[in-house]
């Protein structure tokens, strides 16, 4: 028979938190269509250096978030796995920090958005015969 006190902590990994309980029990957030897994976050550049920290409304994960992504972008799916959250807690996660302005996302280019091969080859081809 498990206690009360076993039943909430795990010995590996410490207090059990519930996903639900980091997003204040919110399953989306208005920006989650710009968030899909490739989504890009970074962190905003004329943020104030330790604006973020000084700012109680945030979270442990909220300021885990804007660590990893302070030097280079770092995708959705890449912050869940790092942080070892689900992706659902982190597009909420992300999207309190864009309703902030501490962070921006931006979404790489589709492949089927790219310029073809060829027309670039006869762009240069053309260039050349002049």
């Amino acid at each position: 028979m498990t206690s009360e006190k076993d039943r909430w902590y795990d010995d590996a990994a410490g207090p059990v938190v519930r996903p639900y309980a980091m997003t204040r029990g919110r399953t989306s957030h208005a920006a989650e269509g710009r968030l899909d897994l490739i989504a890009l976050v970074m962190t905003e550049p004329d943020g104030e250096d330790g604006a973020a920290e000084g700012d109680h409304t945030l979270s442990p994960e909220h300021l885990d978030i804007i660590e990893r992504c302070q030097l280079m972008a770092t995708s959705v799916a890449e912050l869940a796995a790092d942080l070892d959250l689900p992706v659902g807690v982190v597009r909420v996660l992300v999207g309190d920090l864009l309703d902030a302005e501490l962070v921006h996302v931006s979404m790489p280019v589709p492949p089927a958005e790219l310029v073809d091969e060829s027309i670039l080859r006869e762009v240069i081809n053309g260039l050349r015969a002049l």
